[in-house]
């Protein structure tokens, strides 16, 4: 029986590299790779041999008999798509070898002895590189190093843990996706790699310096901040950042454990991406089911006494435009703790899920209960999340506190009751002292990963390109970069830093 790929999918192609017949698509050389929600299984080439599930870092593929419950719908999900989509050029002829079981297969690189694609000037002392930041775009990059350089690097990052967003965005009940920490973290245990935690660019330490210590400097700092909605009343108590929820239950740091209570009955989130659905799902989970992962203690006591009993997930287009993956849709309408529901207020919504095909991402909503809703009563008994289309926040009201949201959409003007108002519109880049910043995109100014003139100093990850893309598509972006980088030595355009570096290990040492 085939194999299928399921809802955690990272996209990072792990899989790809081990599949002996090419019956895993898009690949990196394919240009539908880091635009699909995930990567599939061809069921009629695959062969059954399980490589693609030994190699998977997050426990994403499974045999399709082995599918229970929702993941069934994975093996359609997984066929459909070459339904219509013919991959690119077939992998060379190779022998057909049925891999040895996990225990008997290696599974770490040799990272002392890497290969070499880039012959780097002769009188050039071994490479020297900082990378600030150590969520997925800085592990990729220090994965290429180690893997095509002899490099010395130093990580350094501003929190007291490691894994960025892996750690701190990656909802609690999604285990599995937090898994591909574990294979950064023998990257940072490897003989060549410094780690310098709690050491923030700016404050403990000036760009300059780390340019004048290093030979290179590559910025992995992500996307932390949160858009705004730009609407009067947005700044009242109760209106606050889904970004900050999530930090929240994630157990993050910076943000203290009493800065949520959730003693409101209905939580109106604005925006319809993954991170709406994972703060939706979260808040009408069952805590008991909970208890077993990351979440911080804090938020599964405040979840235990929570009166939250409706969240309402407000998208300014159709259900055909959501912003959300498939797979993450799909997981909602099985939720056990609580129902599914559309508000059916406007005649296009139930149009466009009626006339969905099965790769559109209005099908998923086509067994979802539809019902005009009465938004002047109270929540029902029991949990709910309704999803409401073709509706914009005008204001959020209220005298020194969120009441409610005023939103327009095809029905009118109406006001939502609501004391808690989440805005979750997207991710934004904060500027980061001493390199060029555009405020437009949120990003350094770059091109393919170079600073702009800036010799030796390069980003990678969202501060690169902007919040989009999984943890997979950062492979691609951080190798686009090193490969920049690497050019960049071989042209002469990056000069050896002194080697003694004196004033970094006196500061910062241990």
């Amino acid at each position: 029986m085939p194999f299928a790929i399921t809802q955690n999918c990272c996209a990072d192609a792990t899989c790809v590299s081990v599949c002996p017949v090419n019956c895993i698509h898009p690949t990196p050389d394919e240009p539908d790779f880091g635009t699909t929600e995930m990567l599939y299984v061809d069921p009629k080439s695959c062969i059954d041999c399980g490589a693609c599930a030994d190699a998977c870092p997050v426990d994403a593929i499974f045999p399709i008999q082995a599918l229970v419950g929702p993941e069934r719908a994975y093996a359609e999900i997984n066929a459909s798509w070459f339904d219509t989509v013919t991959p690119g050029a077939p992998a060379p002829t190779r022998e057909l070898v049925t891999p040895a079981p996990r225990a008997d297969r290696p599974t770490f690189h040799d990272w002392n002895k890497p290969t070499f694609d880039r012959v780097l000037p002769p009188d050039f002392p071994t490479l020297r590189v900082a990378v600030v930041g150590t969520g997925p775009s800085g592990m990729y990059a220090v994965e290429d190093l180690l893997l095509h350089t002899d490099a010395e690097i130093t990580l350094f990052d501003r929190l007291d843990v490691p894994d960025g967003l892996v750690r701190f965005g990656v909802a609690p009940d999604h285990p599995a996706t937090k898994q591909v920490a574990h294979n950064f973290s023998r990257l940072r245990k490897h003989p060549r790699v410094q780690q310098r935690f709690g050491v923030e660019i700016g404050r403990d330490i000036t760009h300059a310096q780390l340019a004048a210590d290093f030979d290179a400097v590559i910025y992995a700092v992500g996307a932390h901040a949160d858009k705004r909605l730009g609407i009067p009343g947005e700044e009242l108590a109760g209106s606050v950042s889904a970004t900050r929820f999530v930090a929240w239950y994630n157990g993050h740091p910076e943000v203290p454990a009493d800065e949520f209570r959730l003693d409101s009955e209905r939580v109106v989130v604005v925006g319809n991406g993954n991170v709406a659905l994972d703060v939706s799902r979260i808040l009408v989970s069952d805590p008991d089911s909970l208890a077993e992962t990351s979440i911080a203690p804090h938020a599964l006591a405040a979840l235990r006494a929570s009166a939250v009993r409706e969240v309402v997930v407000l998208g300014r287009r159709g259900p055909e435009d959501a912003a959300y993956t498939r797979p993450e849709a799909l997981a909602l309408g099985h939720l056990p703790s609580a129902d599914l529901v559309v508000d059916d207020h406007d005649p296009r919504i139930g149009a466009a899920i009626d006339a969905a095909g099965p790769k559109e991402h209005a099908s998923v909503l086509a067994e979802v209960r539809r019902e005009a809703i009465d938004w002047s009563a109270p929540p029902p008994a029991g949990r709910r999340i309704v999803l409401r289309f073709h509706s914009s926040p005008l204001a959020v009201e209220g005298e020194g506190t969120a009441a409610a949201l005023r939103v327009t959409g095809g029905s009118g003007d109406l006001s939502l009751p609501a004391t808690r108002v989440m805005r979750a519109i997207g991710y934004r880049g904060d500027a980061v002292p001493g390199l060029p910043f555009d405020e437009a995109s949120g990003t350094v100014a770059n091109t393919t990963g170079r600073v702009a003139d800036m010799p030796g100093t390069y980003v990678v990850g969202w501060i690169k390109r902007g919040p989009s893309g999984g943890i997979g598509t950062n492979r691609r972006c951080s190798a686009e970069t090193v490969a920049c980088l690497l050019d960049d030595v071989v042209a002469g355009v990056v000069q050896p830093a002194p080697r003694k570096r004196r004033r970094f290990r006196s500061a910062f040492a241990g």
